[in-house]
């Protein structure tokens, strides 16, 4: 049995919520003085009732929202200090219903080094891409398939494979299993518990399935109420 990954002490703050308040144009507050760390290396699952604010937590670290009061911080720089291409590489976010353009999975699977912001990367091999789409259970994809006619599951699993090929530093999923038949969801998982123990990879997931014993011991982050808290 593959031994689970404990808590051990204190670990650095990626991440910093400091009195922050949003709100949607001409709505009550959604949050309200908000306050918290994010850990380094940490693994989340952000959960809540519908309606409480839980994409709108990540959306809020990805910067794609921005608070009207306080401050977001990222190692300890505050946002402002970053340009949002750099952060949003940094802090990737990937939607419950991701998209693709019109175009084959390479392509789609590329785009991203395609952007002014990412010439200088190192456009990955096809072996590279190929091995990763074989962990979340793609391997009957074929590169030159058109990504439009792929099911929304399998987009949701392309498109995380299309993220984490620019190496973020912190991982933000919303659902990501959420169209997934059990197998896959296995995949993906197995996937995202192994980039969390092996690189140390500061992942939250929204998510409103129950998580099984896997490789790691997550923290749990309520969002309720104006408020998020860590709880057992």
């Amino acid at each position: 049995m593959a031994s689970v990954k404990q808590d051990c002490g204190i670990k650095s703050n990626v991440l910093e919520f400091k009195d922050v308040t949003f709100a949607f144009e001409g709505k009550t507050p959604l949050f309200r003085g908000l306050s918290l760390f994010i850990h380094e290396g940490a693994f989340y699952l952000v959960k809540g009732p519908s309606g409480a604010g839980k994409t709108t937590f990540l959306r809020l670290i990805n910067r794609l929202e921005e608070p009207i009061s306080g401050e977001i911080r990222f190692r300890d720089k505050p946002f402002d200090s970053y340009s949002p291409p750099v952060l949003r590489r940094s802090l990737l976010y990937i939607q419950q219903t991701p998209t693709v353009v019109d175009g084959s999975v390479e392509e789609n699977l590329l785009l991203p080094f395609s952007f002014k912001k990412n010439l200088h990367l190192a456009q990955p091999k096809r072996k590279k891409l190929n091995s990763l789409l074989k962990d979340v259970h793609l391997q009957d994809v074929e590169m030159d398939d058109h990504a439009m006619n792929l099911s929304v599951g399998q987009i949701q699993r392309l498109c995380l494979v299309r993220g984490l090929l620019l190496s973020p530093e912190v991982l933000l999923l919303d659902e990501p299993t959420s169209a997934l038949d059990r197998k896959s969801a296995q995949a993906v998982m197995a996937l995202i518990e192994r980039l969390n123990v092996e690189s140390g990879l500061t992942i939250l997931i929204v998510t409103h399935k129950a998580y099984g014993q896997g490789r790691v011991k997550p923290r749990y982050l309520r969002v309720e109420e104006g408020r998020i808290e860590e709880s057992p």
